[in-house]
Formats: structure tokens, C-alpha cells, sequence
């Protein structure tokens, strides 16, 4: 509704509400734009409905306040700070109330550096999500491995810090050695392809993915999806030796294993020769001291059995003999001689042994058998 000013005679005369509301209502007719400023002044709370900022220009301090409702402020997952540069879109407005000139932000993007950053931060966010950083999908470097596969710039000192360190660790070392692009647009297409290369090669058992220090600018290759995505699907382990220490390109999230430096890459690679020489030597040591007691505990072994095996004809011998007089005992003792022995006899016809008297009759010849000797007979009465 247009607003109605007061007449004092001829004079027009607007409340303050009245101007303010017609102002808002103008600026409300203007477009949306794009508007270029340094954060500063940022101002969230959780309890807050907005989150406030206001938008400095760097280059003369000219300053524009702006408010953005705090769930569109959290969905874009900023992470802004003072200092940083966006760009903002948006439409002018009026705060009625405090009559306050500002921009009604609807969204945020940041510009630079800040906009890399907030993108890395965005991808790593999604690749972690993936689990592609996640410490049980990495893989244990080969203790020694057949042959190494180093990617590495044109004529880097990485790869000669890498080689010298290798080469005195374990000089019977075998290194692969493909030099790409490590810098620049071409770099992340290149990486990718060298480490399919390398990959593919035979007896490769390890990957070393080498580059010096650099700006941050420098280093955005080994942020690259398609390089991260490479390194996960690789064949073997992938070792990431970039950048200094403070530098955490994406590569070294989702390597098998990350190095600070060259050299220490050449560390987690290969053995100490020197040591492992040791070792095998103590190593040796041990298993001729073991091997010296099994075979006397053996050789003693042997001669308790020989002493053993000299006694067990004898023993065997008594044992049967012992066995033997058992059996005679008992065929002693059922044999039809011990009973005759007792005062028993044996009477025989000439159909066998007579086992009862109802077979008989008076006037039959029987033998009659005793322990000593024997006599013919006849019967001359049968008792039942």
C-alpha cells in the first residue's frame, strides 16, 4: 500500500515508517545481481533465524551489510571466515524497523583461492563418504618388493633424492622410472595415465608417487578426482611422497602409504641391507643352535630305543616261554591222562567209549584203559 503523508497546510509530511515502508517498497522493485567483497564481521549463532556478515570492498573499505537465513547459510557448508573473498547473489532491501540499508543475500560462492578450497573440501568430503580414505581398504607394502615403479617430473630432484636413498638402502634395488607432468592443466591426465602404465608393467609389486615442495597452487593436481580415483582402483600399493610435511594433497589420504619426503618413501620401500644382513645372520645363528639340539635329543632318543630293542629279544623270549608253560598247565589239566592218573579208567568197545551202562549187555568184551596199562574184560552184569 502506497504511503499516505500527513498535510500540515501545504507542506507533506511522511512518518518515518511511512518513508521507510515506500523506500522498501522501491528497492524491492530492483533486480537480483552478483556482488564482488571481503568477508568480515560474520555472525552466526544457532539461535539466530540469519546469519549476518557484512561485505567489504578491498579496495576502498566501502562496506555493504548482508543477512542470509541460517538453514540456506549451513546447506552450502562454507565453512567462511574474515578475510575471505565470495561472491554474492542477491537483491537490496530495507530493514523497516532500524531503517538499515542492506543485501538480502540468497546465495554464496566463494572466489579464489577461498572458492579451490571450499571445492577440495567438498570433494574430500564426497570421497570419504565413498570409504576411499578408509584404513581398511589400505594395502601392506611388499617386504621386497620385485621391482618399483617411480613416477616422477622431468629432471626432478625427487627422483635423484629417491634413487641415491634407494640405492643406499638396498642396492640390488630394481626402480622403474616414469617421469609426466607434475604441474600445471596437463599434469592430472598424465598422472593418470603414467600410474595405468606403470601398473600394467610386469613384477611391479609397488607404486611411488613422487613430486618436491611447491605452492599451494603447485600441488592441485594431486588433488585431482581422476588421479585419487586411480590410486584407489591401482593394482598394487601406492606410496605418496608429495609435497613437504605440512602439505596434505588428496593423493596422500588415499595411498596405501604417505611419506613426507623422497627419501623417506625410499625407507618404507626397500630394506636396509646392512640390517637385513644382520638379522639373516642371528637368524642363521639361532637355527644352527636349534638344529644342534634337535639332533641330540634325536641321537638320544636313538640310544634309549637301542637299549630298548637290546633287551626285547629277552624279555620277548621270557614272555613267550611264560606263555607257553601256561598253556601246558591248562592242557595238563584237561587232558584225558591226568583223570586216569586220578584213578579213573577208560572203557571201550569196539564201537568207542562206553558212556553209559545201559549199552552193554552181559557177556560183551570191553577194553578197559588205566594210567598205566590196560586189560581186556567181559561183563558179566549190567547195574542202570
Amino acid at each position: 500500500m502506497k504511503p499516505e503523508p500527513l498535510l500540515y497546510g501545504d507542506r507533506k509530511v511522511y512518518t518515518v515508517s511511512a518513508f521507510n515502508h515506500g523506500v522498501s517498497s522501491w528497492l524491492e522493485r530492483l533486480p537480483t545481481l552478483w556482488i564482488e567483497g571481503e568477508v568480515t564481521e560474520l555472525r552466526r549463532q544457532s539461535r539466530w533465524a540469519s546469519v549476518f556478515l557484512t561485505l567489504k570492498d578491498p579496495e576502498t573499505g566501502t562496506t555493504l551489510p548482508a543477512t542470509m537465513p541460517r538453514a540456506a547459510f549451513d546447506a552450502l557448508r562454507l565453512d567462511l571466515a574474515d578475510g575471505d573473498r565470495v561472491h554474492v547473489f542477491g537483491r537490496p532491501e530495507l530493514f523497516e524497523a532500524r531503517g538499515v540499508f542492506q543485501l538480502r543475500a540468497l546465495t554464496i560462492e566463494p572466489v579464489g583461492l577461498g572458492a579451490v578450497l571450499a571445492n577440495l573440501e567438498r570433494l574430500k568430503r564426497k570421497l570419504a563418504a565413498e570409504g576411499l580414505f578408509a584404513p581398511e581398504r589400505k594395502r601392506a607394502l611388499p617386504v621386497l618388493p620385485r621391482r618399483i615403479g617411480l613416477i616422477t617430473g622431468h629432471d626432478a630432484a625427487a627422483k635423484k633424492d629417491f634413487l641415491t636413498a634407494v640405492a643406499a638402502r638396498f642396492p640390488a634395488a630394481n626402480v622403474l622410472v616414469a617421469e609426466t607432468y607434475v604441474q600445471g592443466a596437463q599434469a592430472p591426465r598424465a598422472l593418470v595415465a603414467t600410474l595405468a602404465a606403470l601398473a600394467a608393467e610386469d613384477e611391479v609389486d609397488v607404486i611411488v608417487l613422487s613430486r618436491g615442495g611447491g605452492s599451494f597452487e603447485d600441488l592441485l593436481p594431486f588433488s585431482d578426482e581422476r588421479l585419487v580415483r586411480a590410486i584407489a582402483a591401482c593394482r598394487v600399493p601406492v606410496v605418496s611422497a608429495v609435497g613437504h610435511e605440512q602439505d596434505v594433497p588428496l593423493v596422500d589420504l588415499v595411498s596405501d602409504a604417505r611419506a613426507s619426503t623422497p627419501t623417506a618413501a625410499a625407507r618404507l620401500v626397500v630394506p636396509d641391507e646392512r640390517e637385513l644382513r644382520e638379522r639373516l645372520e642371528t637368524l642363521r645363528s639361532a637355527l644352527a643352535r636349534e638344529t644342534g639340539l634337535i639332533v641330540e635329543r634325536a641321537r638320544q632318543s636313538l640310544e634309549r630305543d637301542g637299549e630298548r630293542l637290546g633287551r626285547s629279544p629277552v624279555l620277548l623270549l621270557e614272555r613267550k616261554r611264560a606263555a607257553l608253560d601256561g598253556l601246558a598247565g591248562r592242557l595238563r589239566a584237561l587232558s584225558p591222562r591226568a583223570t586216569l592218573d586220578r584213578g579213573y579208567a577208560i572203557v571201550r568197545t569196539d564201537v568207542g567209549v562206553v558212556r553209559a551202562a545201559a549199552s552193554l549187555e552181559p557177556g560183551r568184551r570191553v577194553d578197559v584203559e588205566l594210567a598205566a596199562g590196560g586189560f581186556g574184560a567181559r561183563v558179566e552184569d549190567v547195574s542202570p
